[in-house]
């Protein structure tokens, strides 16, 4: 009888550490965590908890596209958002999580390495995507500076490997290398050079309509449909290699 509880506690231990070690236990921090975990395999909007914050964001995670398991950062879909914001709005982010929205800069940094797809459509119901095996983006002590690489063309071209290298800027925090502002020129907030190929924060037109407005403003993938005609949607999603 004196043993007893010896062997209760040798029973009872492997059973504890299991429990701590559940993944289950663990907020999710980006929606491979959530369909894994939760075993949902439906698009939607669930929570999430990036770069171990406390509190959780709501994010719209895709279950449609090749592979599932993508976390929506960045979608356009129908002018109803202004993205010509402030640095303090892109670093925490904006939106309608079912409408147009951008997740914030402070959420995209992680630990894990990640991959990039961008899926676009255009005002006559042409669909293409550029897919890129490696993205990140730094912390604000490094400007969220981006890093994209290892293109793949699924018909839109490579429109975004020029922004490669290059510091976040917006309107009133100016991080490109030309000698004016990039963000208040084309009006949005982006991983500016001198300027863009691409500029999915732009001033949300429609189609050709664009040939009206300011130069280069519009929603624009350039390899695909050139410098002026903006897109009807384009959306930037990651998930975990």
């Amino acid at each position: 009888l004196m043993g007893a509880p010896v062997v209760v506690l040798l029973f009872v231990a492997p059973l504890l550490f299991k429990a701590t070690a559940n993944p289950m236990t663990v907020n999710p921090v980006d929606c491979h965590d959530v369909f894994n975990q939760n075993r949902a395999n439906q698009s939607g909007v669930y929570t999430i908890y990036p770069s171990d914050q406390r509190f959780g964001i709501p994010v719209y995670c895709d279950a449609d596209t090749a592979g599932k398991k993508w976390t929506v950062i960045l979608k356009r879909s129908d002018g109803s958002e202004n993205f010509f914001r402030p640095w303090d709005h892109y670093a925490a982010g904006f939106g309608d999580i079912n409408a147009e929205y951008w997740l914030g800069k402070e959420n995209l940094t992680t630990h894990k390495q990640q991959e990039l797809q961008v899926d676009m459509e255009d005002f006559e119901g042409n669909k293409a995507s550029a897919y890129y095996s490696s993205f990140s983006v730094g912390g604000d002590c490094d400007g969220y500076k981006l890093n994209v690489s290892g293109f793949i063309n699924k018909g839109a071209g490579d429109s975004f490997s020029f922004n490669n290298g290059m510091k976040f800027s917006t309107f009133d925090k100016d991080q490109d290398v030309w000698n004016n502002n990039c963000a208040r020129a084309y009006m949005g907030g982006f991983w500016y050079r001198y300027c863009h190929q691409t500029n999915p924060t732009g001033v949300y037109l429609w189609g050709n309509a664009a040939y009206g407005a300011p130069s280069l403003t519009g929603v624009i993938w350039r390899t695909w449909k050139g410098n002026v005609y903006s897109l009807k949607s384009i959306t930037f999603k990651i998930r975990p290699v």
